[in-house]
C-alpha cells in the first residue's frame, strides 16, 4: 500500500484518487479553497441555484466507467442524465435560425437542409463523416494512452483527411478549421457553428488544427447530457465516491512545495510548514503552479510548446435570476454567433483595445425545478470566452462585457430586460481564485497536428513519481478529459511505466 498526496480536488485528481483507493493505496487529496469540484462549482443566491463551470456534459461514458470501477454502480443509479434535445439552437449573423436535434446525424442534416438551404446540411453531414475519420485516428493515442514518448508523431501528422481544394492554380488540403469552413463548408453560417465548438475552448479558428474537427464530432457522436440538479451533482457524486473508499480530503491546506528525496518526488510541504511525506504525488494544477512548487526540470520539451504557460482566453459568464416562467418549448443551450465573425476573430487574435462588440455567447437555460424558487421563476447562464488580458480588474470593462453579453441573450430569452431580477457576473478573476489557474483561462482538449502546440504536458515528469492530472495536463480541458485523466494517472501508478491504457 503506497501512500499517495494529491494536490487539489479537481474532477481529475478526484477520479485518480478514487481509482488509487480501490487498488488499495491511502490516498489524501489536499485542497487549497474548502471545497471540491475545481471549476465544477455553484453559486447559490435567493432560490435560485446556478452551475459556475460547465453546464453539460458529452461523453457520459468516462464517468460511467469510473462508478463501475471503483463500485460497480451504474452512474445513473448516482446521478439522473437528462439527454438536451435539441442538442443546441443557432442564432447566425444574418438572423437565421437553426436547432439541432441531438446525436442524429440525419436530422441534424435536415434541419441545416430547411433552415440554410444550398446543400448546406449535407456538406455538414459530409464534414462529420470525415471528422469521425479524425477521432478515429486520433482517439487511442490522444485520449486512452498516455502521451506517447515520441509524441512528434501526433505533432506532425493531421489526421483529418480534408478535401482537395484547388486554388490559384494549385492543389491544396485545408490544415486549419478556418480552412475547412471556407473551402469545404463554404457557407458562412456553417463556419460559424463549426468554429463555435473552438470558442467554447478558447481554440483560435484560423490557428486551431482540422483536427479540433473533432470537437464537433465528440459531441455529435455522444450526445449532450445535462445533469439533474446541475453538474455539480456530478462533482458531489465523484467526491462523495472518494469518501467512500476512505480518501482523506484536507481542505483550506495550500501545497507550497513538492519533497523530492533520492532523485524522486517524496510528498509535499503545507503552507503552514507542515510536511506530509508520501511515495506518489499527484498535481492537479497548471503548469505555471506546478513548476513554482519544485524547481526540477519537468519536461525536456518544455520550451518547444510555448502554449502550455501562455495565458490562455477565459470565460466570462452571467448568472441571470428571472422573474416569470420558462416559456414553453424553451430551447436548453442557445448559441449566439458574434455578429461580426472576423473582428470576433481578429480580437482573439491580438488582444488589446476595446473588446469586440458581441462575441459568439452561450445560453443555457435548464428547465430544472431545482435551480429556481418555484415555478414562477427561471435560472440562466449566459457565457463567453475572451481574452484573459482584457484588464477584468477594471469596471468599465466588466460593464461593458456584461452589456455584451447581456443584449446577446436577448436572442434566447424572450422580454430578458423585464424579466431581470438580478445577475450575478464571474469574471476570469473568480475562475482563478477558485481554481489557481493563471488569469483564469480555459483548458483545451489536446489536438493532433499543429506541430505539437495543442498537446498537453504528459502525466508523467521528468521527476519521478509525480504526477500530472486534469485539464492542464494530458488528454486536455472538459469534463471528460479531465475523467480520462484520472484513469491515466491511476493505471500509471498501479501498473507502472509499461501500463498503456484500458484495452
Amino acid at each position: 500500500m503506497a501512500r499517495i498526496a494529491v494536490i487539489g480536488a479537481g474532477m481529475g485528481a478526484m477520479a485518480a484518487a478514487a481509482r488509487l483507493a480501490v487498488a488499495g493505496h491511502r490516498v489524501a487529496v489536499y485542497e487549497r479553497t474548502e471545497t471540491y469540484g475545481g471549476a465544477v462549482r455553484r453559486f447559490e443566491r435567493d432560490g435560485f441555484s446556478f452551475d459556475t463551470g460547465p453546464g453539460l456534459l458529452t461523453v457520459p461514458a468516462v464517468y460511467r466507467d469510473l462508478f463501475i470501477k471503483t463500485g460497480k454502480e451504474p452512474l445513473e443509479d448516482l446521478v439522473e442524465l437528462v439527454q438536451v434535445d435539441p442538442s443546441s439552437r443557432h442564432v447566425f449573423a444574418d438572423g437565421t435560425e437553426v436547432s439541432l436535434p441531438n446525436a442524429s446525424r440525419a436530422g441534424v442534416v435536415t434541419a441545416l437542409d430547411e433552415a440554410l438551404g444550398g446543400g448546406a446540411g449535407q456538406r455538414w453531414g459530409d464534414f462529420l463523416i470525415r471528422a469521425r475519420e479524425a477521432w478515429d485516428r486520433t482517439r487511442r493515442p490522444l485520449l486512452e494512452e498516455p502521451l506517447w514518448p515520441n509524441w512528434s508523431v501526433l505533432a506532425d501528422q493531421e489526421p483529418y483527411p480534408a478535401v482537395p481544394h484547388k486554388k490559384l492554380l494549385r492543389t491544396r488540403r485545408a490544415s486549419t478549421l478556418a480552412e475547412i469552413g471556407a473551402w469545404e463548408l463554404r457557407d458562412d453560417r456553417l463556419t460559424a457553428l463549426l468554429e463555435s465548438h473552438a470558442l467554447a475552448y478558447g481554440l483560435h479558428p484560423r490557428s486551431a488544427p482540422a483536427s479540433a474537427a473533432v470537437l464537433p464530432y465528440m459531441e455529435h457522436a455522444f450526445g449532450t447530457w445535462y445533469v439533474r440538479g446541475g453538474v455539480r451533482e456530478l462533482a458531489r457524486a465523484v467526491y462523495e465516491r472518494c469518501l467512500a473508499r476512505r480518501v482523506e480530503f484536507v481542505f483550506g491546506a495550500e501545497v507550497t512545495r513538492i519533497l523530492e528525496k533520492d532523485g524522486r518526488a517524496a510528498g509535499v510541504e503545507l503552507g503552514a510548514g507542515t510536511v506530509v511525506d508520501a511515495d506518489h504525488v499527484v498535481a492537479d494544477v497548471d503548469p505555471v503552479r506546478l513548476w513554482a512548487l519544485t524547481e526540477h526540470p519537468l519536461d525536456e520539451d518544455g520550451d518547444v510548446r510555448a502554449d502550455r504557460v501562455s495565458p490562455r482566453p477565459a470565460r466570462l459568464t452571467l448568472l441571470l435570476a428571472l422573474r416569470g416562467p420558462r416559456e414553453a418549448g424553451a430551447v436548453h443551450r442557445t448559441v449566439v454567433h458574434a455578429p461580426d465573425r472576423e473582428a470576433e476573430l481578429d480580437f482573439l487574435a491580438s488582444p488589446g483595445g476595446d473588446e469586440p462588440r458581441c462575441p459568439t455567447v452561450t445560453v443555457l437555460r435548464p428547465d430544472d425545478p431545482a435551480l429556481r424558487p418555484d415555478g414562477e421563476h427561471e435560472s440562466a447562464v449566459v457565457s463567453a470566452v475572451l481574452s484573459s488580458e482584457a484588464g477584468w480588474g477594471e469596471e468599465g470593462t466588466v460593464a461593458r462585457c456584461t452589456d455584451f453579453l447581456l443584449k446577446a441573450a436577448e436572442s434566447a430569452v424572450p422580454d430578458l430586460r423585464e424579466r431581470l431580477l438580478w445577475h450575478e457576473v464571474r469574471t476570469p478573476e473568480h475562475t482563478e481564485d477558485e481554481t489557481g489557474a493563471r488569469f483564469g483561462g480555459v483548458p483545451a482538449p489536446s489536438l493532433a497536428a499543429g506541430g505539437g502546440r495543442f498537446l498537453h504536458p504528459a502525466n508523467t515528469t521528468r521527476l519521478p513519481r509525480l504526477y500530472r492530472v486534469g485539464g492542464w495536463s494530458h488528454p486536455g480541458g472538459g469534463l471528460p478529459h479531465a475523467g480520462m485523466s484520472g484513469a491515466l494517472v491511476a493505471g500509471l501508478i498501479v501498473e507502472g511505466p509499461q501500463f498503456r491504457g484500458s484495452q
